[in-house]
């Protein structure tokens, strides 16, 4: 019992001391676990009036199948207004503009390369033409509100089973549309079935596993048009009432259709509607009015729309329309000077602004399709979109072939004077997310009583 008593007081005391100098250090090995635990893990504190309005209007894709709904606002959009706004959202879409954004690092990188797609036109195939980086291959768009998915083959090529998708238009619709067959081909090879005219501008392939064809139609104008040529004018002529039948013709055999026009109303032309002259843009010698090629690319996308509706939505069968916007190109000084676009890596926002000719000419084009959305509210078999890649495009200064649109050109060493091509992008390149964009177009198009059939 003694024994007892004697060192009971001394366990005590004991634990008391140990307890008084852990206590400190119990706290100080604490307070990086609540900080760490509050930085990851905010507590959701109530929002401002202004942080809970903010975004009471979302920023989505949608067809024109809501088109029933009431018609979008006709204002004049800003150089960053989105035509992927609803008119209403449904309680299953997800908020997401594909606009805005940023490149951010890959380690995927491409789905092909320069020697697994025969598809690629030669002046595109940078890799093959000894292009030496390869960083630029290796960045994805951001999107702000969300994530763009990693293109998926084998769904696009589902979604148009049975279908006829045509592009239509310029050298960038080409481009685009090379891009999709060499993303398309890593899961199902296609076949040349048609090819016509020069440089083969007039193409079509043909994928058996899913019935699907997808062509490709020379029309750098939309609207019927003489080109300039060595042996004729030195300026185009443009006839603004008047679509170019070359693929118009074939309109009841398309299910799809994506435009893409801007680079070929830069150059000289003479401007026709009916039968009397409407002005030209940059036509020295000649007795017309200057009129430049703004409300001419409008009058021409306006014609185009208008026609596809006509001939198409009025009598109910269904297409499917998506307007790509104007691609921007990174000239820096003169096209045929080594160095002409010279970017290694991609602008960061604060680097570059749409501004200038890219963002009138993306203005228009917006413009245009939200009109001709709300003339054809009453066909609910007609979907009209634009897939809006200027900003996108425009952050890429990178992608573009440059001296490599020819075989190795300073094979023999580097010279002041090589032909540059700052406007088309290699393949693959940038231009892929166009079609990764194209890709929740459509799954979106044909998602659940979408077309209302």
């Amino acid at each position: 019992m003694g024994s007892t008593t004697l060192t009971t007081p001394f366990k005590d005391q004991t634990h008391y001391s140990l307890a008084k100098k852990l206590l400190p250090w119990t706290i100080y090995a604490f307070f990086p676990i609540v900080i760490f635990r509050l930085y990851f893990y905010p507590l959701q504190l109530p929002q401002s009036s202004r942080d809970r309005f903010s975004n009471t209007t979302p920023i989505i894709i949608t067809s024109s199948s809501t088109l029933s709904l009431a018609p979008p606002p006709r204002l004049s959009p800003s150089p960053h207004f989105s035509p992927y706004k609803a008119e209403e959202e449904r309680a299953d879409e997800t908020p997401c503009d594909y606009t805005s954004g940023k490149w951010v690092p890959d380690k995927l990188g491409p789905l092909y390369n320069g020697t697994t797609c025969g598809t690629i036109k030669d002046g595109q195939n940078c890799i093959n033409h000894g292009r030496p980086d390869f960083d630029y291959l290796y960045w994805k768009w951001k999107p702000k509100q969300c994530e763009l998915p990693r293109f998926e083959p084998n769904t696009f090529l589902q979604l148009i089973r049975n279908k006829h998708i045509a592009f239509v238009g310029d050298s960038m619709a080409r481009n685009q549309l090379e891009s999709l067959l060499c993303m398309l081909s890593t899961a199902s090879v296609p076949e040349l079935v048609y090819k016509d005219g020069e440089e083969n501008k007039f193409r079509r392939w043909h994928f058996p596993s899913h019935n699907a064809n997808v062509s490709v139609y020379w029309s750098p104008f939309l609207v019927k048009g003489i080109e300039k040529s060595k042996l004729g004018p030195d300026y185009n002529k443009l006839y603004l009432d008047h679509v170019d039948e070359r693929w118009a013709s074939d309109l009841d055999h398309i299910s799809m259709i994506v435009l893409s026009i801007g680079h070929w109303f830069l150059h000289p032309a003479v401007y026709y509607e009916g039968d009397s002259v409407l002005g030209c843009h940059y036509c020295p010698g000649l007795n017309h009015t200057e009129i430049g090629f703004y409300d001419v690319l409008r009058k021409a996308l306006r014609t185009t729309l208008k026609t596809i509706i006509e001939r198409r939505g009025s009598n109910g069968n269904a297409i499917d329309v998506v307007v790509t916007t104007f691609s921007p190109s990174h000239f820096e000084g003169d096209w045929d000077k080594a160095g002409a676009c010279p970017k290694k890596k991609p602008y960061n926002e604060s680097e570059k602004q749409l501004e200038g000719m890219d963002a009138d000419m993306r203005k228009i084009e917006v413009e245009e399709v939200i009109a001709a959305k709300d003339n054809a509210k009453q066909f609910a078999k007609f979907r009209l979109e634009a897939l809006d890649v200027t900003k996108l495009s425009l952050m890429r200064p990178d992608g573009h072939p440059g001296p490599y649109m020819h075989p190795f050109p300073f094979a023999n060493g580097v010279t002041d004077r090589v032909q540059n091509d700052c406007v088309h992008w290699c393949l693959p390149g940038p231009i892929d997310t166009w079609n990764e964009i194209l890709l929740q177009v459509v799954k979106k198009w044909e998602g659940p009583s979408e077309r209302g059939e």
